[in-house]
């Protein structure tokens, strides 16, 4: 058991919280990360709870309902990259109606959603944030009938053994603080001959851990994005096969994307639109003053530019990663649980 593990996660908006909570939320966030990497893995469930529960509205505002990256291709704006990225992944698992879905890590439910409806399979939502499940559900009613969610951690994921037909994770898989034992687990409900895909947070080859640039950058985008570590794109293969996968395949689709449409071009400010503004450098720093503004005249929670700042120097340390090659949040991978295989 975790020393601090035994508190959960809020169902209220970072709106609902009293200044007095926000402040022993990031206090605390901050701490854990001042911390060493054994205590910050041993305590990720509060490190990742308290991360997204002051940041999920935030995301909400400046990105949509779908939480994670997307290399771009010549002409597509960054909601039709977002849709290729998620329809992607339910073309490789051949999704089809009848089909029980995991989507591990669903945050607010937007992908799962989108591929509910792409595919016609059923889906299940995991998350281990009571707020985003929250929100996730008030926002599926329209599509009840294919997505449910569930309030559970995936390295205990609250499932019978072989009971699933498939399992997504986009890009939550690096909030695990042991990546064996987290495929172990979605290994252990998957059914025998079922796929597991999904894209990971990676450092590239081009990290050098002897590099202080390299590791200032690496610890902004774990601080910034509530992970305890991150993991190289070579280690993934064999953690699936450890986990009794067999290793289908694992590339970066980042490369793949037009040089000119970066996977971080939205965090850059080069995409001209009122919808992107929020996502921009010059935008996220008028966030920062109209939150500072509202916060003097008390129309907003006290404490929200302590967490707006915290996650523009996430945003800003991205760029930086992807500019320089060493990391990646498009690290594709394929797993297939052999058809001769239950749990063991």
């Amino acid at each position: 058991m975790s020393r601090t593990s035994t508190k959960q996660s809020s169902s209220r908006s970072f709106s609902d919280l009293t200044p007095d909570e926000v402040t022993q939320a990031v206090d605390q966030y901050t701490g854990l990360h001042d911390d060493d990497l054994e205590n910050r893995k041993e305590d990720y469930q509060i490190l990742v709870n308290h991360y997204y529960d002051l940041a999920t509205d935030f995301y909400e505002f400046g990105w949509g309902q779908s939480f994670h990256f997307a290399p771009r291709l010549r002409g597509e704006s960054f909601k039709e990259s977002l849709l290729r990225h998620e329809h992607f992944l339910a073309d490789q698992l051949s999704l089809k109606p009848g089909m029980q879905v995991i989507d591990l890590g669903c945050g607010i439910g937007g992908p799962m959603r989108t591929l509910a409806r792409y595919s016609g399979a059923s889906f299940v939502g995991l998350n281990n944030n009571a707020y985003q499940i929250k929100r996730a559900e008030a926002q599926s009613q329209d599509i009840q009938s294919l997505c449910r969610f569930i309030h559970g951690d995936f390295m205990q994921i609250p499932e019978d053994d072989n009971s699933y037909d498939a399992a997504i994770a986009i890009e939550s898989m690096p909030h695990a603080p042991d990546k064996i034992a987290a495929f172990r687990e979605v290994f252990r409900i998957l059914r025998p001959g079922a796929c597991f895909a999904g894209y990971e947070w990676c450092l590239t080859e081009d990290f050098d851990p002897e590099n202080a640039r390299h590791l200032r950058i690496k610890k902004d985008i774990e601080k910034g994005n509530g992970l305890p570590d991150i993991t190289i794109t070579s280690e993934i293969g064999p953690a699936l096969s450890a986990a009794g996968f067999e290793f289908l395949e694992a590339r970066d689709l980042a490369p793949e994307a037009d040089p000119d449409m970066p996977w971080y071009r939205a965090l850059q400010g080069r995409d001209l639109s009122l919808a992107s503004i929020p996502r921009t450098p010059i935008g996220r720093a008028l966030t920062n003053l109209t939150l500072r503004v509202g916060e003097t005249l008390r129309v907003v929670p006290k404490g929200s530019t302590m967490v707006s700042t915290l996650l523009n120097r996430g945003a800003d340390a991205l760029v930086a990663g992807g500019e320089s090659g060493l990391f990646t949040p498009a690290f594709f991978f394929l797993a297939r649980k052999p058809e001769n295989r239950g749990t063991e």
